[in-house]
């Protein structure tokens, strides 16, 4: 025991690993939505006030979010103004 605390209090030392959230594989379809509503929210800030470390992370759980609501919807609905010809079009009517 040093300082007071069993030395199997080094087990719970999560320094230097990365904690990501919940693998987005067993999250039912609602909270898929709900987690990558809430990254997209946060990402503004994070990308202008967070650490690189924070970034990184963010970055990382954000691609895994993603990844798994594509594979979940490789048919998803693209909306044509969202496509590059749909920006050409949009171009060409300014």
């Amino acid at each position: 025991m040093r300082g007071g605390y069993p030395d199997r209090m080094k087990e719970h030392d999560e320094r230097g690993t990365t904690m990501t959230g919940v693998d987005p594989r067993q999250l039912d379809d609602q909270q898929l939505m709900k987690e990558l509503e809430t990254i997209h929210r946060t990402r503004h800030d994070t990308l202008l006030h967070g650490s690189n470390d924070a970034l990184r992370v963010h970055n990382e759980r954000m691609a895994e979010l993603e990844g798994e609501y594509l594979r979940r919807n490789p048919r998803r609905v693209v909306a044509a103004g969202r496509t590059r010809e749909g920006a050409r079009e949009r171009e060409a009517e300014d």
